[in-house]
């Protein structure tokens, strides 16, 4: 049996960054894919995935639509395939990425599946072979699948999860998402650019409801604009399919479908579409690990706790990323593997995790930072907000984004930034500034006093801190 220093269980974002960390430590590492490719579900069917097909529908449906037209007129199946396409190109770089940067700092890369034998030892069961290897201590990177409740039957082609959108066969003329996260909404902002005709259900008030409330309503109204069908409030309780008829196909159906999906809602509606897609929640991949064997247990979404230095219930036993819950983003996940690493073997970091930035690559796409309006007000802070529109900038008219909005919020007394909420173009990327800012403790003087290239959307920063400050005075 061979023994590593460190066995790493998922080669998602918070697993490679893990894994690297402890191989400059000089580390012997193993890292555990089940999958065919590396990567995890970050690369192989969510994040990389989902934006590479934002991107592709952006290019397809910029400058002004130019290739709207050529792009509709390819039938369904032709459509989808072409932007597929440009989804595998970029998979298959971010593969060899990965790949590279494990050969390039010793780790080993086992492919099967893992599951614990006891807490030191694990057992990997691939297509051809199985090995057993030892460890002095475990990262648990296995990452979450789609939650699938029993009640409905899930299909390759009518009811489906985010994990089978890019393998389906046409691209649907209508479509219900179920789900007002952060995956249905994205996918329901792309697919709506496509022409599909989306329906989005959400069982709350208000998609997104962790957004700063006026940057969330933003949202809402451009997908409204965009011809999206929101069904706040409301909840499924029943999916089936049924027979479709000659006078509902131009209407409501892909030309080569033979039936639709009906969704029930609990009020009472019913909604018919080609396809639906189920995007409420998604479970830990733990059922597979035997965590019993380990002296470990995940909760009823297949969730394992750890403590602030990322530490399970067992010491020498840690995980990271989506298997340990909220925020389950890939940029968190980097760093807790990260962080995870270095704290395992005594080396001493730093990390500013109150400033993670979140970013939600919708049409369009939104980012923010620190504190929201509403948590200031519960919180009983004192605070003002600037906002700056994206068509007071010279880079906001040569682009043609006349609805982005940048509002930054500062405290009344002593100016300190709180927090940024930015809708519009390239938001995750302004966002940075902002965040920048915040962590040397910057005020909005610094915006004030500072100089931006013009033309930018950076100056939106400059626009926001005079608002804020304007507003100050006037009070």
């Amino acid at each position: 049996m061979r023994h590593f220093d460190l066995v790493v269980i998922g080669s998602g974002p918070g697993g490679q960054k893990a894994a690297i960390q402890a191989a400059k430590l000089g580390k012997r590492v193993c890292v555990v894919e089940k999958m065919q490719f590396v990567g995890g579900v970050a690369i192989n069917t969510g994040t990389i995935p989902s934006k590479a097909l934002r991107e592709a529908v952006l290019s397809l449906v910029g400058a002004r639509q130019q290739n709207l037209g050529e792009f509709q007129s390819l039938d369904r199946k032709t459509r989808l395939s072409r932007l597929i396409e440009s989804c595998q190109r970029v998979i298959r770089a971010e593969i060899g990425v990965v790949q590279h940067h494990f050969g390039s700092n010793g780790i080993e890369l086992l492919r099967g599946v893992a599951s614990f034998v006891q807490p030191d030892t694990i057992v990997v069961e691939g297509e051809h072979s199985v090995e057993t290897v030892g460890a002095d201590r475990v990262l648990i990177g296995v990452g979450t699948t789609p939650s699938k409740p029993d009640n409905m039957s899930f299909d390759a082609d009518k009811i489906i999860t985010s994990d089978e959108l890019l393998s389906l066969p046409y691209l649907p003329s209508a479509m219900i998402i179920v789900g007002g996260g952060v995956i249905g909404t994205e996918y329901a902002s792309m697919l709506a650019a496509l022409g599909v005709r989306v329906t989005l259900v959400e069982g709350r008030g208000r998609i997104l409801d962790f957004l700063d409330a006026e940057i969330g309503e933003a949202l809402q109204y451009h997908l409204r604009q965009a011809g999206i069908t929101l069904r706040m409030g409301e909840k499924v309780v029943s999916i089936k399919r049924v027979p479709i008829t000659d006078h509902q196909r131009p209407n409501n159906a892909d030309g080569g479908s033979t039936d639709l999906v009906e969704a029930m809602l609990e009020s009472g509606k019913t909604i018919r579409a080609d396809c639906l897609m189920y995007c409420v929640g998604r479970q830990g991949a733990t059922t597979r690990l035997h965590l019993e064997n380990a002296g470990l247990s995940a909760d009823d979404r297949g969730r394992i706790k750890v403590n602030e230095d990322y530490q399970t219930a067992v010491p020498h036993i840690y995980a990271v990323g989506d298997v340990i819950g909220f925020p389950a983003l890939a940029s968190t996940s980097m760093e807790q593997g990260r962080l995870a690493a270095a704290r395992m073997y005594g080396e001493r970091v730093d990390s500013t995790s109150e400033l993670f930035p979140y970013g939600i690559y919708a049409i369009p796409e939104i980012s923010t930072v620190g504190w929201t309006e509403e948590k200031l007000t519960a919180a009983g802070i004192p605070y003002e907000a600037g906002i700056a529109q994206y068509r007071e900038t010279a880079r906001g008219q040569l682009i043609g984004d006349d609805m982005g909005m940048l509002k930054m919020l500062i405290h009344q007394e002593s100016g300190a930034v709180l927090g940024v909420h930015i809708i519009g173009t390239s938001a995750t990327e302004l966002i940075h500034i902002g965040q920048a800012v915040m962590a040397f403790k910057g005020t909005v003087e610094y915006f004030i006093n500072a100089v931006f290239n013009y033309p930018t959307l950076a100056e939106c920063y400059k626009v926001a801190a005079f608002n804020a400050r304007n507003k100050l005075r006037a009070a």
